[in-house]
Parts: structure tokens; C-alpha cells; sequence
């Protein structure tokens, strides 16, 4: 399924941090988002449920770069679980539905770093992404159209919708690597890409993929 086809609404305005990662990646085009942007606003502050501490603020290591990448693997990893949960009870066949579930449980254990990451970072775990269709993220009409879906319809939607989501996400990841400046950031990315290029090798000898994928 592609999210680059997708009508959005023409006063719809990317966050200051999009347009960074979209240019790392090439894909402003693609992502059919205006790249318009205002001047920055001063750091969020930690939501008050974050315990604060020493390291809870702003590094002065940090970059854009590595801001964008936080703010926006957060919700992808957050949009993807739910069609994981969806996968793990649907899916036709049981290796898929084996493999839905432990990558379930690997993109949990991902966010489990990537909210205290964007604590120390100073940012707020919120999506700022909301309402944009980024490249790779799981969207409400992917959901819907999942739900809706039974059977071989089911597993062809989820296969192609969670190949992209692993595709980007390692895409994105890898800017990260090679741009960012924080050393924490950078080694999750790096663990990130090593996750999601296994999952794609599993994902690629699933049953139906090769029909599905392409």
C-alpha cells in the first residue's frame, strides 16, 4: 500500500523537525507534505509525569537531526503495534502470526528506550507528526482498511503495510547514524537497523509474501 498517493488537506503543515529528515532522505516529494516551516519554537518541556534528573534537558551534543529522528520513530513504532496486534490475531498463517507477535514484542522493547531518549533530550513524548502521512508510518486508514480486510486480503495489507514501515524506519535510522551527534541516539539507531534489516529478511520467506511483495 502507498502513502505517497494520498490526498492531504492543502493547509496541512509539516513539524519544524520533518523537513530535516526529509531532506536526509530525499523523500519531500514523495511524502506529498509541504516542507513550509516557521521559526522553531523553544524546547518543550518534559511532560511533569517524567521524574526530572540531571540529564533531563537539553544536550548541548544534540542536533535536529537527532531530534527529528526521535520525535518521528517514536509514533511510527507506536502506529505499527497496533497493526502487529491486528496481525498476531488475524493472520492466516501461523509463522506470520508468530512473527507478528515478536516483532510486537521488539518494537515495545524499542519504545521502551525511544520515550526516555526524548526525555533526556527535553522533548515531549507527543506525536508531532499527527495528521501527516510520513513514509513508512502505519496510518488510521491503513487500520481501518486492515480491519476491514479478512483472510488473504488481511495478510497481503499487512505484509506490504509493515514492509514499509521496516523499510523507512531503518531508512531513517541510518540518516541518524550518519548525522546525528548524540551517542545514545545513534546507538539505537544502530540497533534499530540491525533489527528491522532481520525482520525483513523473516518478513521476505513469510507465506504469501512473494506474491504479496512483489
Amino acid at each position: 500500500m502507498s502513502h505517497s498517493t494520498r490526498s492531504r488537506p492543502p493547509t496541512a503543515r509539516l513539524p519544524v523537525v520533518a523537513p530535516i529528515l526529509l531532506a536526509l532522505l530525499g523523500l519531500a516529494a514523495s511524502a506529498g507534505c509541504s516542507t513550509t516551516t516557521e521559526p522553531a519554537p523553544a524546547a518543550s518541556p518534559v511532560r511533569t509525569a517524567v521524574a526530572p534528573s540531571p540529564k533531563a534537558s537539553p544536550s548541548a551534543s544534540s542536533t535536529p537531526t537527532d531530534a527529528a529522528w526521535a520525535q518521528l520513530m517514536t509514533p511510527m513504532n507506536e502506529k505499527a503495534l497496533a497493526l502487529l496486534t491486528l496481525a498476531a490475531d488475524r493472520g492466516t498463517e501461523p509463522r506470520l502470526r508468530a512473527f507478528a507477535t515478536r516483532l510486537h514484542s521488539g518494537q515495545e522493547a524499542e519504545l521502551g528506550r525511544l520515550r526516555p531518549l526524548l526525555a533526556r533530550m527535553g522533548l515531549p513524548d507527543t506525536d508531532v507528526h499527527a495528521g501527516h502521512d510520513m513514509p513508512g508510518m502505519v496510518t488510521e486508514a491503513d487500520l481501518e482498511a486492515a480491519g476491514a480486510a479478512e483472510g488473504g486480503a488481511f495478510d497481503r495489507l499487512f505484509l506490504t503495510g509493515i514492509r514499509d514501515h521496516l523499510r523507512h524506519s531503518a531508512q531513517v535510522s541510518r540518516s541518524e547514524i550518519t548525522a546525528g551527534a548524540r551517542a545514545d541516539a545513534k546507538q539505537l539507531a544502530a540497533d534499530l537497523v540491525t533489527a528491522r534489516e532481520a525482520a525483513l529478511t523473516e518478513l521476505e520467506g513469510l507465506p504469501g509474501a512473494a506474491q504479496a511483495l512483489g
